[in-house]
């Protein structure tokens, strides 16, 4: 595989010199989506440059990052506005519990679900952290450039790049090419909401509906086209409903620990038994319990919810290896 995080690009090449560089909205998206290309990126060693191969390891390194937009501690974060990326929060722990799942050898002996896990918990990633990032980053010019990204106008060099993500072809076309935007515009509202709010006693309303809108485009717009709307995948799914078989899936639970598994069942938050995962409007009805119980902890027992969410923040440098690298390389630009 290539190299993913080197860039082509004019620069100015007098020495010692500066000029004025111009940027659109999709060159501006373009660099934004270098970003989320680096973070899953080998650091060091033979690999570097190139994609992480361990599913398990994406899925972690994505869970810290939610974890560290959360924080504030990502880049272009600020520590005075904690709490703004509400979602980002509960979106590190379902990430960890997809890694969790992953790791498991009964859900690796099922390579449909296996594969389906791993392809939607990648692109999601792709699409959402991008526009966080954009948010952070370059806020003034998010409302201009929020309607107009799409991965098919990238700059060439980029979309070079992102022909090394897994499932591109497969991926780019049922999301629309990371275009669609309706429940983001809604999710970032609340953002700026949350922002001015001096009330601390309003600010958690304006947080839950930000999670709510976020997860509307996560459940609708990435992962039902993605995975859930694919014959095999929704097979499998179906088959999962079986007991003889309910052994070898994954189990259909979000832990808020940085553990894949919790005794204490005020931390964790278990699908009903007539959940039908496939089906959008039943898989929203239990993640919006599930929200609903994140959004207890996070407002009854903040010390623990923001301990876990800083060690989940912690394996942001994992290597394929299991190892810590270097601390984490701002993009080169």
């Amino acid at each position: 595989m290539g190299d993913l995080v080197k860039t082509v690009a004019q620069t100015n090449s007098r020495e010692k010199s500066c000029v004025d560089i111009h940027c659109d909205c999709n060159g501006m998206w373009s660099i934004v989506q270098q970003f989320s290309t680096i973070r899953l990126c080998e650091l060091l060693g033979r690999g570097k440059g190139k994609i992480l191969q361990a599913y398990s390891t994406r899925a972690k390194r994505i869970a810290a990052t939610y974890a560290r937009f959360y924080l504030e501690s990502e880049d272009g974060g600020n520590s005075d506005l904690k709490g703004r990326h509400y979602w980002m929060a509960l979106g590190a722990f379902a990430s960890k519990t997809v890694a969790c799942s992953l790791d498991m050898l009964r859900v690796e002996m099922l390579q449909t679900v296996f594969q389906g896990l791993a392809k939607g918990n990648l692109w999601l990633f792709y699409d959402i952290s991008g526009w966080h990032y954009y948010y952070n980053k370059y806020p003034q010019s998010f409302d201009l450039c929020v309607d107009q990204r799409n991965a098919a106008r990238y700059l060439k060099p980029v979309q070079a790049q992102m022909n090394f993500y897994p499932w591109k072809d497969e991926a780019l076309p049922k999301i629309k090419n990371m275009s669609e935007c309706t429940h983001i515009k809604r999710a970032f509202q609340k953002t700026k909401e949350f922002e001015t709010q001096k009330n601390p006693s309003k600010r958690p309303a304006i947080q839950m509906a930000n999670l709510l809108a976020i997860a509307d485009h996560e459940q609708g717009v990435i992962l039902q086209p993605l995975i859930y709307e694919d014959p095999d995948f929704c097979k499998w799914v179906e088959r999962q409903r079986c007991v003889l078989i309910q052994w070898a899936s994954p189990d259909l639970q979000l832990v808020f620990s940085h553990a894949c598994d919790t005794k204490n069942a005020l931390r964790k938050s278990i699908a009903p038994d007539d959940t039908v995962l496939e089906n959008l409007k039943s898989r929203m009805a239990w993640i919006t319990a599930a929200a609903n119980r994140f959004h207890h902890l996070m407002q009854t027992e903040s010390a623990y919810m923001e301990n876990e969410l800083n060690t989940i923040a912690g394996w942001v440098n994992l290597s394929d290896a299991g190892l810590e690298t270097d601390p984490v390389f701002a993009p080169p630009f």
